[in-house]
């Protein structure tokens, strides 16, 4: 059974997918893929990029779903319960 924070998440459209504007604004270009927060929109970079900046807004903000926004993937995270849905 799917935790509840992944059957309540939210629609928000990302606000880019092109670029993880954290990292840009800090100079770095070394980004692996791309992820969505669910609350907001932000886009961060994944845990496999040097900065983690999605991880960094979960834990900034407490938003607790992120998705995958790479083409051909559909997948979310739950941070809270470290559930895949």
């Amino acid at each position: 059974m799917s935790c509840q924070h992944l059957t309540e998440a939210g629609t928000a459209e990302p606000q880019t997918t092109e670029e993880c504007p954290d990292c840009v604004a800090v100079g770095n270009a070394d980004w692996v893929h791309l992820r969505c927060c669910l609350t907001c929109g932000h886009v961060g970079c994944c845990d496999s990029s040097p900065l983690q900046h999605a991880t960094k807004h979960f834990e900034a903000t407490g938003h607790p779903v992120m998705r995958s926004i790479q083409p051909g993937e559909a997948w979310r995270w739950c941070f809270v319960d470290e559930e895949i849905g």
